[in-house]
């Protein structure tokens, strides 16, 4: 099921204001067809934010999109990325070494396909922080897409639901302070929400910047167990109704001209708006028809599609990479399974074994691969980053408890202390390896990265100063991030 939020302009708008712009809108005729995107537009110009904008660098300004692969539930950087040997048995992988591109470094067996592309992108083996208190799935989540901790954790480490005063998700910053020039849908978030047990959604709203801002959330039918749910994405609401056809649209359109001519004083009052620039940008992602399109697998090959693999995670990549040809700025591929759950997701409690050969590691491997290798073939990769990460890692000892939870002998636990995360595109170095973990990679040896920082070097690609200002629900000023970019991570 795909929903576009609309919402009120409570956090935005004036409260003087008498008549809000859906009813203008509504005076207009928009509401005649649906279209909510007009008030949404309309409500991203009113968004206030400062920024002390210090061009230059290495990458400043590279990205235009960005493409983050939400590894949620924390997989296990030791049975993937950065295995080690000469350990005792309770430390060592039960996966055996292999070579990669990189003379030196090593994958899993779990990740064949990855260890041929890795001369494409960075590893950063060295990703820690020390969480507040005990910190679980929704706190962590909320700290990796926000940059923000928050005060109110329960003992469990879980969240409130979402609310209002969250910190903006940082894809909706992005598209904030960057916004799109042509008729596209900026910001999507698929297949399914970020969700810890009953907390969904933290952490992946636009928060005070108010509803406008929140991502497109592409969640189609079906449960973390459907692998084939990504070939009954529906678009309805991107689509004219049956009866009405573009020229008829525009009719309307220039019916609602007539209406706003013969009220002044109601232009008057709301020019600063610039309505009719919004409503005819929600008019042309309408008739393009660009954005419904891009949702289409079916115009793929088969070949292309088996290459991204047949399943949720694999067809997510690919629809990413049809996005950001398309013209998204910001797609959020969203792991398709809970954090804390069973089967594939990446939360390895028990089975570690068994649910990560079989299937969460062979989707990861063949899905992000795939991008990687896509994108590049086709020239996006120089102006698309893509960024993998989890909220964090998993505990070098197995069967041991780090947050809590009970664990098999064979289980790992949360471990935020050392990790690793992968970025490239966008002028990020190529074959590169930032950072080192000990023999153990319990702790980082060397250039420590903290989650912020990355987040800060996300801003910077896209030539944003992660110092920039915005104002809160209270407004008061905040930075999008409190972190400087990883300039080492440039190219």
């Amino acid at each position: 099921m795909i929903r576009l939020p609309g919402g009120t302009c409570s956090d935005l708008c004036n409260a003087e204001l008498r008549m809000s712009r859906r009813d203008l809108l509504r005076l207009g005729g928009s509401s005649l067809l649906g279209l909510s995107l007009g008030q949404c537009l309309g409500l991203r110009a009113r968004a206030e934010g400062t920024s002390a904008a210090i061009a230059g660098g290495p990458g400043w300004g590279r990205a235009k999109s960005v493409i983050l692969v939400y590894l949620q539930g924390g997989p296990s950087h030791l049975d993937l990325w950065d295995p080690k040997d000469n350990v005792p048995d309770k430390i060592r992988s039960p996966f055996k070494a292999i070579p990669t591109q990189l003379p030196g470094v090593e994958f899993t067996e779990l990740l064949p396909r990855l260890a041929k592309v890795n001369d494409r992108f960075t590893m950063i083996r060295s990703m820690s922080y020390t969480p507040n208190g005990l910190f679980n799935h929704t706190a962590a989540i909320y700290q990796i897409m926000t940059g923000y901790t928050t005060d109110k954790v329960s003992p469990s480490g879980q969240l409130e639901p979402p609310n209002p005063k969250d910190f903006p998700n940082f894809g909706s910053n992005i598209v904030r302070l960057k916004p799109l020039d042509e008729p596209m849908l900026p910001f999507v978030m698929l297949p399914r929400p970020l969700q810890e047990s009953n907390v969904v959604g933290k952490g992946g709203t636009a928060g005070f910047l108010g509803r406008a801002f929140d991502p497109y959330y592409l969640y189609p039918e079906g449960d973390d167990m459907d692998m084939a749910k990504m070939d009954r994405i529906k678009t309805d609401d991107l689509k004219l109704p049956q009866d009405v056809f573009a020229l008829r649209l525009e009719r309307r359109a220039r019916l609602r001209d007539t209406l706003n001519a013969a009220m002044p004083d109601i232009e008057k009052a709301v020019g600063q708006y610039n309505l009719d620039e919004y409503y005819q940008r929600a008019l042309n992602l309408i008739i393009s028809g660009k954005a419904r399109n891009a949702f289409d697998l079916g115009q793929e090959s088969d070949g292309t599609r088996d290459r991204y693999g047949r399943n949720t995670f694999g067809q997510s990549c690919l629809l990413a990479r049809r996005l950001v040809e398309a013209g998204t700025r910001v797609v959020e591929v969203v792991w398709p399974k809970i954090a804390n759950s069973d089967n594939h997701s990446w939360d390895v409690h028990v089975g570690l074994y068994e649910r990560m050969k079989n299937q969460s590691a062979p989707m990861l491997d063949q899905g992000l691969s795939a991008l990687f290798e896509d994108l590049d073939q086709r020239g996006l990769l120089s102006e698309t980053l893509v960024v993998a990460i989890g909220e964090f890692g998993r505990s070098p000892e197995k069967g041991v408890s780090t947050s809590g939870n009970s664990n098999s002998p064979d289980g790992r636990d949360h471990w935020p202390y050392c990790y690793t995360s992968v970025i490239g595109g966008a002028g990020i170095r190529r074959g590169y390896v930032h950072g080192k973990s000990d023999k153990t990679a319990s702790s980082p040896l060397e250039d420590p990265v903290h989650p912020t920082e990355l987040l800060a070097t996300i801003y910077h690609a896209f030539g944003i100063d992660p110092a920039t200002i915005v104002y809160n629900h209270l407004n008061q000023p905040r930075e999008l991030v409190k972190a400087a970019p990883v300039h080492k991570l440039f190219a």
